[in-house]
């Protein structure tokens, strides 16, 4: 298996939970930031359907604010704690977020989670099969975020890759190294760390590819 020698596996997800909530308790809020963090506390036991855990949450949102991302893709809503950590971090960048979900109940919430959290005006939030939407959309891309099906985490890949902006990142959800393949998401794994242009790494329990050229 091809492996990107760049590959570096962060663990120590317990530890990021409690240093993000600390952070977040910590942090001096105004406006938009005090009614997200108002949210996301009061919210952070409560997360369920597929949902990332709040470490995960916390390092999307560091990526967007850290690399000034504009144009995120977002595919698998789930019901917004992902899309919340994202839209708040384009709110601070300028950006916007399309995020897609094929499950109506899961959409409705994530609308109404995204409102009460105050960032759904950084949020095009679709309900659409993302099979067939994401080769439809068009780039190009600062950041990409995958947490859906994983059978198709690579044609997904191969549908958003070719419009990643160099500087922009690939990132997706649930997959490693030693257990991917038994996530259904190996192949994934295996074809974007062989891509010459990505460099590869986790950021908590996120795989993070950014391109470094065309």
């Amino acid at each position: 298996m091809p492996v990107n020698r760049s590959l570096v596996v962060v663990p120590a997800a317990v530890v990021a939970v409690a240093v993000g909530a600390a952070s977040l308790l910590a942090q001096k809020p105004d406006g938009l930031d005090a009614k997200v963090q108002h949210f996301l506390l009061s919210n952070r036991y409560s997360w369920r359907d597929m949902n990332v855990p709040e470490a995960d949450g916390r390092a999307l949102h560091d990526l967007v604010v850290e690399r000034s991302f504009k144009r995120a893709l977002e595919i698998g809503t789930s019901t917004g704690h992902s899309g919340i950590w994202i839209g708040w971090a384009l709110s601070k960048t300028g950006g916007k977020l399309i995020t897609i979900d094929i499950d109506e109940g899961r959409h409705r919430e994530a609308l109404v989670n995204f409102r009460e959290a105050g960032v759904a005006s950084f949020i095009d939030a679709r309900l659409a099969d993302a099979h067939d939407l994401v080769p439809k959309l068009d780039g190009p891309w600062d950041f990409v975020f995958i947490d859906a099906d994983k059978d198709w985490y690579t044609n997904y890949a191969k549908a958003v890759i070719p419009k990643l902006r160099v500087g922009g990142c690939l990132t997706a959800h649930n997959v490693s190294a030693e257990r991917g393949r038994r996530q259904m998401t190996g192949d994934f794994y295996e074809y974007v760390a062989a891509l010459p242009f990505l460099e590869s790494s986790f950021r908590a329990g996120v795989f993070v590819a950014c391109r470094t050229k065309n």
